[in-house]
């Protein structure tokens, strides 16, 4: 029995567990793609979520995965006009993507005039878990879901680079601060006054860390436990090594107007070499053997959710 003042505060979506949805696959709806250039691209996304469907049914008859509704659909942006749903999984075009959808939504008519604050911190656009409970399950019944992936450790080198290696008014202070009073011996009082300065090393040492200082953060967090891939049943499964292919084919299934193409731009520090094999390759060398298995046991199911080959 709840006490009284616990039942009243929680979330009546709070109370359902263990979710299941439906596992078919929805074909895509190829109505307005024009031109055959898309063939091989269809071919990938028939590969893509056939190779997941088959890995998530081997998985869940060892594991049954379990959340809140409402925690499983927090990620997911809602774009009513074009009936989609899109998993943000940050450093993987995130910022980008939620660009179009602005201007989907017919709120921008750009995507290339939108500022980073605005696309991240202007409240915009709407997410799933703000529908009550038929509006959750109607839309991902209805709407095409989406998703966009990247190589793990490239996603994770990426992140650590843009909230670490740059001046950061959160990073620095709540996680750099934390880190570097766990793991670096006799730091200096300016380090810890400021949280700057994280090495990758220490970085490491707080992800793999069971009691670490702070908590996790969208930006290193596994794919599997931002967009649960098999809970819900993602219509297209697109990578961000093909990322401008796969989001204007994308926008060609959905019906996006003909002008709207996915933006080129990178969004943030666009004078930084991008987070490259050979770039993750210098950043590994920092770790030891120990280390970087560890590393790639954290995002081991990422890793076999995606068909992304093992560093």
């Amino acid at each position: 029995q709840l006490p009284e003042q616990q039942k009243m505060s929680e979330s009546p979506l709070s109370w359902f567990r263990g979710v299941y949805l439906p596992p078919a696959l929805h074909p895509l709806n190829k109505t307005f793609v024009k031109g055959g250039e898309w063939q091989d691209m269809d071919s990938t996304q028939e590969k893509r979520r056939a190779f997941l469907q088959d890995f998530c049914r081997k998985y869940n008859s060892r594991k049954k995965l379990q959340t809140h509704l409402v925690h499983l659909v927090s990620r997911i942006y809602v774009e009513d006009r074009h009936k989609v749903l899109y998993c943000e999984v940050p450093k993987a075009g995130c910022s980008n993507w939620k660009r179009v959808l602005m201007v989907l939504s017919g709120l921008a008519a750009s995507a290339n005039n939108i500022s980073h604050d605005d696309v991240h911190y202007g409240k915009h656009l709407r997410k799933l878990d703000s529908y009550d409970l038929k509006g959750i399950y109607t839309r991902l019944n209805m709407y095409t879901k989406f998703i966009f992936v990247r190589d793990p450790m490239e996603r994770l080198v990426s992140a650590f680079r843009d909230k670490f290696e740059h001046p950061n008014s959160y990073y620095h202070p709540v996680f750099g601060k934390a880190i570097i009073k766990k793991y670096r011996h006799n730091a200096d009082e300016e380090a810890l006054k400021t949280g700057s300065g994280v090495k990758f090393k220490e970085f490491i040492q707080y992800l793999l860390d069971s009691h670490r200082p702070v908590g996790m953060d969208i930006h290193w967090e596994q794919v599997s436990k931002l967009c649960y891939p098999c809970l819900i049943n993602y219509d297209f499964i697109g990578k961000f090594e093909t990322l401008e292919e796969d989001a204007n084919y994308f926008l060609q299934l959905v019906g996006a107007p003909a002008n709207l193409k996915f933006p080129k731009f990178k969004d943030r520090h666009s004078s930084d070499e991008r987070t490259s094999t050979e770039v993750v390759r210098q950043y590994l060398k920092e770790l030891s053997k120990e280390e970087r298995q560890l590393t790639y046991d954290f995002y081991y199911l990422d890793y076999l959710m995606f068909n992304y080959t093992s560093p």
